[in-house]
């Protein structure tokens, strides 16, 4: 960010401190008087299981036919886990039933926050949306497999998988 979202003046760089405390260098709007951090997107991301944690709905979207997670933006006045419900329902026309956090990850390619989260839906019963191009329910060892591979998707449903099997994320 090189110029103020509210009056275009030239950021410059100035420490802040915060309780007496250095929060570093940050841009400043000498015209304001104000700081201005830094902005980004955020976004969910989701390992959709059916009801017993034995299949992964996986999806393609925008003619990639690569299997990706449901994914979306947070839009301005929601919170996480209204997101979460209506992106499933946006993408896949599914129900939430529960969820638990998995991890987030800084996406630079989209300026991005996506916090990530397996997800419990409430049937198998999917009904494709204009905004996917596929989707199938994988049983877990395929959706290992198929996967979009070297990607944050696989990192995300890895990293899940391998904290279910430790026990360390307990079923929704």
């Amino acid at each position: 960010m090189k110029y103020c979202i509210e009056c275009g003046t030239e950021l410059v760089l100035k420490e802040n401190f915060n309780c007496g405390i250095s929060e570093g260098m940050i841009p400043y709007c000498p015209n304001c008087n104000e700081f201005r951090f830094p902005q980004f997107n955020t976004s969910v991301s989701m390992i959709v299981f059916n009801k017993d944690y034995s299949k992964i709905l996986l999806i393609q979207q925008y003619g990639r036919g690569l299997n990706i997670l449901v994914a979306g933006y947070v839009t301005k006045g929601e919170c996480l886990e209204q997101t979460l419900k209506r992106e499933l329902k946006e993408e896949v026309n599914l129900n939430l039933l529960s969820f638990k956090y998995n991890e987030s990850h800084y996406f630079e390619k989209t300026n991005s926050l996506i916090c990530n989260f397996i997800v419990q839906a409430e049937s198998e019963d999917f009904k494709l949306t204009p905004e996917v191009d596929y989707a199938q329910w994988y049983s877990i060892s395929e959706a290992k497999e198929v996967i979009y591979k070297n990607s944050l998707a696989e990192d995300f449903l890895l990293k899940a998988i391998e904290k279910m099997e430790n026990n360390l994320i307990l079923h929704c």
